[in-house]
């Protein structure tokens, strides 16, 4: 069962949501976990554009995020990066095609291994839709509530899920928030990708694993299909490690 999160998404083509402003702002996306007060807003598919790109160095310096209901979008585009001197190519917009190529469906992290697969020396097309501008799809919450209310701890949060309903769930420790945000940096750094519900996935898989090998068996059966570098996973061992001592 979809989430009323990815219902809206598909039926408004929704490209993603931020929280508390209209501008594309990719320090304010909506991911899992709002605040009960927090304000969304939608950014839905605008201006078409095609771009020709020459791949002169193995990095394109992009960064791939997704909404989870199939659009895959620019999170942030590294200065001085080969992406960067196409100035028409901008942060937020949605990436359609590759080479001809439909990639609306896939998640972020096949977009950003069929980029990464483009051979060097050659040109490339991209076809972009750049996002609107946002409107309001969730209203805040309304004040001046009875006193006989239930009244929370201050520290909950709405969490989304892909199935089943939306759930109010205790916001994490700071020490966990820390590390999944140092496994999230990783991923852009090893895979070129950000995906908080990932990192926080691997946290959970080795949060009760004694030593790196067992860390790694536990990702191999839970995260298998990733094939991450042996480097990749001894970092995130480190990061979780330092969590727990904290």
């Amino acid at each position: 069962m979809a989430s009323k999160y990815h219902i809206l998404c598909r039926h408004f083509m929704i490209l993603y949501c931020t929280l508390n402003t209209p501008k594309v702002d990719m320090g304010k996306l909506l991911g899992t976990q709002i605040g009960l007060e927090d304000f969304i807003f939608a950014h839905v598919k605008g201006i078409k554009k095609e771009v020709n790109v020459y791949k002169s160095e193995d990095s394109l310096g992009l960064t791939i995020t997704d909404n989870g209901a199939g659009y895959a979008f620019i999170k942030r585009i590294k200065d001085g990066s080969v992406i960067d001197s196409v100035k028409t190519i901008c942060v937020g917009d949605h990436i359609e095609s590759i080479n001809g190529e439909n990639i609306v469906g896939w998640r972020h992290f096949d977009v950003a291994k069929k980029l990464k697969e483009l051979k060097k020396e050659e040109l490339f097309t991209l076809k972009l839709i750049e996002p609107k501008k946002a409107f309001e799809i969730e209203p805040r919450s309304k004040a001046g509530k009875s006193s006989t209310e239930k009244i929370g701890t201050g520290r909950e949060t709405l969490r989304l899920r892909s199935k089943g309903p939306a759930t109010v769930e205790e916001v994490p420790s700071e020490a966990k928030t820390k590390a999944i945000e140092k496994i999230d940096d990783l991923l852009e750094l090893y895979m070129g990708i950000r995906d908080i519900d990932l990192a926080t996935t691997m946290f959970e898989a080795g949060k009760d694993k004694g030593n790196p090998d067992e860390f790694a068996v536990a990702l191999d059966e839970t995260l298998g299909d990733f094939a991450f570098p042996d480097e990749f996973v001894f970092d995130v061992w480190g990061v979780i490690g330092d969590a727990k001592r904290e």
